[in-house]
């Protein structure tokens, strides 16, 4: 019997070839599965092409003008790229002397109205949300639908009228000092409209009774979301409705809250303009002159296109960094987010 050989066999072509790793085959497994997702989605795909052309066409492409806040722009006389470039000249004039200070009010104003009609329409929808959610009557709760959502068809200068003439005084047909006289909570008509420590209410107030039942559309949908299982349950534990909505429905509908707060957190230096310009005046212009009115009359109206530019430019950097902050303080708080 022959002894063993000691020597280490050697490999043979079989053993050379080694199978591909993890790393090596999870890209190709990623770009299969993002084939397969854009395919078994490309319906939707199509059906987005029309609204992401309208963004670029409409959002994107017009940056460009954004070159007018570096120059000395002087329409119809020569073409944007060969005008005079003054650099940051606008912004330092924006910010500076006279026009900054009106602006600086402008900003003030524009905060105000925006944050005081965010936190109203807010509280006001959610409220609204859970009475009707709590009605059991569906013809008496179509009715009431109905009518909370009608105002949000009619115009801002159909509502500006409406507004103008509910505040005016009672024989000109100002209901609203009318009923607060016959309820004896003031003795005289109040002046709404004259009056710039009560403008910033009245922008809210307006938007309220416009855009209320429009709003809670979102809140309504989130809530029909809710697993009424989770209703029955508290029944047999004997909740009351009370105990319900604090317990299920808001914390059923965060979500929904926190993510439209995003949303309307990057609105804010973008306050309603139609309000403002046509229920402000002299009186009251201190409280009622927003960044767009400002615009306006300064820039446009004044034909100083550059420095309505560079206002919006203003707007939409702070608006950009205060949608980024608010999604990144929900995150942190393990609220849902954007992105």
């Amino acid at each position: 019997m022959t002894p063993q050989s000691s020597a280490t066999p050697q490999p043979n072509a079989a053993t050379l070839v080694q199978p591909p790793t993890v790393a090596a085959t999870r890209p190709v497994k990623r770009k299969r599965k993002t084939r397969e997702v854009l395919w078994a989605q490309r319906v939707l795909i199509i059906m987005s092409v029309p609204l992401l052309l309208y963004q670029i066409l409409f959002k994107y492409v017009p940056i460009y003008g954004w070159s007018i806040a570096f120059q000395d722009y002087k329409p119809g006389k020569r073409s944007i790229w060969n005008q005079t470039w003054v650099g940051f000249d606008n912004f330092v004039k924006l910010f500076s002397g006279v026009m900054g200070d009106r602006f600086i009010r402008a900003i003030i104003n524009t905060l105000g109205q925006s944050l005081l009609t965010l936190v109203v329409s807010t509280v006001g929808a959610i409220m609204l949300a859970l009475m009707m959610n709590e009605v059991k009557n569906i013809i008496f709760k179509r009715v009431v639908q109905n009518i909370t959502y009608m105002p949000h068809f009619l115009s801002w200068i159909i509502v500006a009228g409406m507004v103008s003439v509910a505040l005016s005084i009672p024989s000109s047909g100002g209901f609203v000092n009318q009923a607060l006289m016959s309820l004896h909570i003031i003795q005289d008509p109040i002046m709404f409209l004259s009056e710039p420590s009560m403008f910033w209410q009245v922008v809210a107030g307006s938007n309220l009774w416009k855009e209320l039942g429009w709003n809670t559309i979102l809140y309504m949908a989130a809530i029909t979301a809710i697993d009424p299982t989770l209703y029955e349950a508290a029944s047999i534990d004997g909740a009351g409705r009370y105990r319900k909505m604090w317990n299920i429905t808001l914390p059923g509908i965060r979500p929904t809250i926190v993510i439209l707060l995003i949303m309307n957190v990057g609105w804010i230096l973008s306050s309603n303009f139609e309000i403002p310009y046509f229920l402000g005046n002299g009186l009251v212009a201190s409280a009622s002159e927003t960044i767009d009115v400002f615009v306006l009359r300064y820039g446009y109206q004044l034909g100083n296109y550059s420095l309505a530019v560079v206002a919006g430019i203003f707007k939409t950097v702070v608006a950009i960094i205060l949608v980024g902050l608010a999604n990144f303080i929900s995150g942190k708080l393990g609220e849902e987010t954007l992105v």
